[in-house]
């Protein structure tokens, strides 16, 4: 057990190290370390917290869960790209410094945004959040599901019709519809939680993703390749790149993240009779 342990703090270790390297990057500007931040710094932090969290609760997805840590990696660029897709309509955002990457740009995008599910699992993982316990004892009945999928789906039009004035919707009508499904078929759902009175596991879920979207903004402000913001209404008071008001933002794009990577693993099951 001794041993175990300290695997796991040698790599938690690494993490910080990582983390602390890409701090001083900032401002000494080797390159291409200061370009490639983004991956660098968030492999760090997720190796930090995993460790931290196996110390804490004797728990680690890089121990004792490889095989869905690298499936999380694997689907997050493209549950990314889902909101790029929406922001060629709104132009909440846009990235700049990302011309010195030329033709690979993609491919730095790719590799940068497949830490945002780990991130978020890790963290969560760090409060103890009983997931199991959002698993419908049974399935939402049609008519229900019909409803709040539906709502999902008008939300979405809706929001790609008047985005100046409906673009908040993009962080609710997504994990209508995908939280919606996952309740049918009786998979995690945070609908089903917040139905039987769940709160610490909404709780969990809410601070997990304001301690990320803080830590996304602080580590965007001090880099030379980063996003900017537009934001109709709200573009004021800001903390870092981000306006104050947006950080509400990250609360449902949590719940987002954690429907969608229930959905995926509930296709990859079912497709594969597991």
């Amino acid at each position: 057990m001794g041993e175990a342990k300290y695997i796991i703090s040698a790599y938690g270790i690494i993490g910080i190290i990582l983390i602390i390297l890409t701090e001083l990057n900032f401002f000494i500007k080797i390159q291409p370390f200061e370009k490639i931040y983004f991956p660098i710094v968030w492999l760090g932090y997720i190796l930090f917290v995993d460790g931290l969290t196996y110390k804490i609760r004797g728990k680690s997805f890089v121990k004792n869960n490889l095989p869905s840590l690298v499936g999380m990696f694997v689907i997050s660029a493209p549950f990314w790209k889902i909101f790029e897709y929406i922001n060629l309509r709104l132009g909440n955002w846009h990235y700049i410094g990302t011309e010195y990457f030329g033709r690979y740009d993609d491919l730095f995008a790719f590799i940068s945004f497949s830490t945002v599910i780990p991130a978020f699992f890790i963290t969560l993982q760090l409060f103890k959040p009983e997931i199991e316990k959002s698993i419908p004892e049974k399935k939402l009945s049609k008519k229900s599901f019909g409803v709040i999928l539906l709502t999902g789906l008008v939300s979405f039009i809706l929001m790609l019709t008047l985005p100046k004035y409906l673009f908040p919707l993009e962080w609710i009508s997504l994990f209508l519809i995908f939280d919606s499904i996952n309740y049918y078929n009786k998979q995690p759902s945070l609908i089903y939680a917040l139905n039987t009175g769940q709160n610490k596991l909404i709780k969990n879920i809410a601070i997990t993703s304001l301690t990320l979207g803080f830590l996304w903004e602080f580590w965007n402000y001090w880099a030379s390749v980063k996003w900017v913001y537009n934001v109709p209404f709200a573009d004021f008071l800001k903390i870092f790149e981000m306006p104050a008001l947006g950080y509400l933002g990250y609360i449902p794009f949590g719940f987002e993240i954690f429907s969608f990577y229930f959905f995926v693993r509930w296709l990859f099951k079912k497709n594969l009779n597991l």
